[in-house]
């Protein structure tokens, strides 16, 4: 997704390719630490920050996706999807079944077939604001450096956007606030902050979906799915715009939410971009319900009929279908049918019965 795609309020969505950028920034903000490699943290973080959410994270379509439940994962809506896709996890495919939309924010949950080994807790505070958070992403690597020249503080303000490597990555960040935006519910911000520490994280195109993960009662939850982030920008007497992650936005120009360019101050306190995450604790009840109502109930064989035992079959609708009972009811046809099922793993029908206008199928 280009920049200023489904924008609000300054900040658009990420969910171009994905990425997560991890810098240091020493004092003379000239040499970086550790933000060439391109294998840096890219395993499961250790020490303190052991079982943070890298063990709950999936590929969905390139994008990301938290394991929830035995048989769901959240993600961000804007990034889309159809019912057969695949959510990637721990290196298995699982197909998806069914997807929930959550009506108030830009959550989504996505049924599969399977069940997964493990699933995150969810957080259930209020204390986010001040808290330190480890974040997930997939992909892009730091671009070419911006720059500001003149005014009173000149020099490095971050990287732009760079190329793609699909790999899954991790940082950290603070929480410094919570918002409110126009589509994505109530939202948690985090600071790309030039005096933190060498796995400070700023998001950018494609980390949508992914996970953030705060410690409470001495777990880490997940706390936020990967929503927007600040921008786009451009340099001064410039039409170009271009996407970055900016440690310091001064004497940039930046889109903002009455749809016009406006020229950050050039003061003399560093003004960092933000990135956004859903808030899960804003939308606990709505996700409950759907692990209550989905993870353990089976979804339904597809009926598909046909005139010959060859084909071709047919999706067959409508079928009521009860997925407790493992029960289909088919309207009796006007003709000889075959009937076969389909389902993402194998079934068998193991009764077939007549009853009024109808025929009743039972699969195993």
């Amino acid at each position: 997704m280009l920049p200023r795609q489904g924008q609000s309020s300054g900040r658009f969505w990420i969910s171009a390719v994905a990425a997560l950028l991890t810098i240091a920034l020493p004092a003379k903000s000239v040499v970086f630490l550790s933000t060439d490699d391109p294998d840096f943290n890219t395993t499961p973080p250790t020490g303190d920050l052991r079982d943070s959410g890298w063990q709950w994270q999936g590929n969905w379509r390139g994008f990301g996706g938290t394991v929830i439940a035995p048989n769901l994962f959240l993600t961000a809506q804007h990034v889309g999807g159809a019912v057969g896709d695949v959510f990637v996890f721990d290196g298995r495919p699982y197909p998806t079944l069914a997807s929930f939309a959550d009506p108030q924010s830009d959550l989504m949950i996505w049924k599969v077939c399977g069940e997964f080994p493990l699933s995150a807790p969810l957080y259930e505070g209020s204390t986010e604001v001040g808290a330190a958070c480890v974040v997930f992403g997939h992909g892009l690597r730091r671009g070419e450096a911006v720059t500001v020249a003149g005014g009173v503080n000149p020099g490095l303000r971050g990287w732009r956007w760079g190329a793609n490597d699909g790999r899954l990555r991790w940082g950290e960040n603070t929480i410094a606030g919570v918002e409110t935006g126009s589509r994505g519910g109530e939202q948690l911000k985090a600071l790309f902050d030039q005096g933190a520490g060498p796995n400070e994280a700023m998001l950018a195109g494609g980390d949508s979906g992914s996970g953030l993960f705060l410690r409470e009662g001495g777990q880490w939850k997940l706390a936020g799915v990967n929503f927007a982030v600040d921008g786009p920008f451009r340099q001064v007497g410039s039409s170009e715009a271009f996407s970055a992650a900016l440690f310091d936005k001064r004497r940039l120009l930046e889109f903002g939410a009455n749809s016009r360019w406006t020229l950050v101050p050039d003061d003399d306190v560093p003004v960092p971009a933000a990135f956004y995450a859903t808030r899960v604790s804003a939308r606990l009840a709505w996700i409950r319900s759907v692990i209550a109502a989905e993870s353990a109930r089976e979804t339904p064989p597809v009926v598909e009929a046909a005139a010959l035992p060859e084909g071709p079959f047919i999706e067959l609708a409508p079928v009521v279908a009860d997925g407790a009972e493992r029960l289909l009811i088919v309207p009796l046809p006007s003709a000889n049918q075959y009937f076969r099922l389909r389902h993402c793993r194998a079934v068998t029908i193991i009764s077939i019965d007549l009853v009024p206008g109808a025929i009743e199928l039972r699969w195993e």
